[in-house]
């Protein structure tokens, strides 16, 4: 079989790829349909329990009170995370104008530096040990021995006293959360770095060294929540040498920053009309809303909602790969 039909045997045709886009947008919206009209029929019920919130952003709309993830990370984004990210950028258009050949080692001490900033000397010392042991298992080039070592690693954060030990490091839940959350995002870098590096040749391995392995776990902007790249898109994005051109630049910024605050908005809507998590938590609700719709919107909340060109699924190690290119062009 030639290259051209093997390629063509991925393509669907576009009246399956219309009705496959259909149900999809369908079964959300119908999932979504349900839970707002369950949200609205057990509204007084849900505020005495629980006490939904007065939203700011919407007027007249109250929000749900329960959804710990938005909240933490809407916080945590306000405070810190945020201000960290508009450094990375800055760092990043300084090395593009004054030194592009070192741009990966200095995005990588920053991203070190906002790690111990973030996490600690404690937290910090954890993920780069995580690191090293990862990368020193890679060099026996045994996949399945990489990825026992990486279920092994995840492990560990479930152990009491390793648990125990860890909350000591910090003066309250969300900085040990934080902690907790950037190490398993951390563990999937791991583990693309490492399979990437049993996979590739010896000719290839001078690219695979320990020092961009660093690079590719402390690169800021997919630190604590991703989304994932795999490290050979990454790695090829670091190399590639691009002319430095300010209106261009100035131009993906803002249509990335409209973009990100455009799918925020769409999301503080959604908790605005749908209690989903005091539903949940609520067995009137929660016996009121179908199983099918319950499990539809459970597994769309939980997507990553910034419309890549293709639809991707969670299940994929290496999801939203075309939407990072785009960014890290301008990070």
């Amino acid at each position: 079989m030639d290259g051209s039909a093997a390629a063509g045997l991925g393509v669907l045709p576009g009246w399956e790829m219309a009705a496959y886009l259909c149900l999809t947008v369908g079964s959300h919206l119908y999932s979504f349909y349900e839970v707002h009209r369950v949200s609205h029929k057990y509204e007084g019920d849900i505020d005495r329990n629980f006490g939904l919130e007065q939203g700011t952003l919407f007027w007249g709309l109250k929000k749900d009170p329960l959804d710990f993830e938005w909240s933490y990370w809407v916080e945590w984004g306000r405070e810190r995370i945020l201000w960290l990210l508009a450094g990375h950028l800055l760092v990043s258009q300084m090395c593009r104008l004054f030194m592009e050949k070192y741009k990966p080692w200095c995005l990588m001490v920053y991203g070190m530096a906002a790690c111990w900033f973030l996490l600690g000397i404690k937290g910090f010392a954890v993920i780069l040990l995580y690191a090293a042991i990862s990368f020193a298992v890679a060099q026996f080039q045994i996949s399945l021995l990489t990825w026992m070592c990486s279920l092994v690693l995840l492990s560990t954060l479930h152990i009491p006293a390793v648990e125990e030990a860890k909350r000591k490091w910090y003066d309250n839940e969300n900085e040990y959360y934080l902690l907790l959350f950037t190490v398993s995002v951390r563990c999937l870098f791991y583990t693309s770095f490492s399979l990437e590096y049993c996979w590739h040749e010896p000719a290839q391995k001078s690219s695979h060294s320990f020092l961009w392995m660093l690079a590719y776990v402390f690169y800021y902007p997919l630190f604590h929540n991703g989304p994932l790249m795999n490290f050979d898109e990454f790695s090829k994005q670091m190399r590639k040498q691009e002319a430095f051109s300010l209106k261009t630049n100035v131009g993906i910024l803002i249509v990335g920053i409209i973009r990100i605050f455009f799918w925020w908005c769409l999301a503080e809507l959604m908790i605005h009309l749908m209690y989903i998590h005091a539903i949940c938590s609520s067995s009137p609700p929660l016996e009121a809303v179908s199983y099918w719709a319950l499990g539809e919107y459970i597994k769309n909340s939980k997507e990553i909602i910034l419309l890549p060109p293709l639809p991707r699924t969670p299940v994929y190690l290496y999801f939203y790969v075309h939407l990072l290119v785009l960014m890290n062009s301008t990070l």
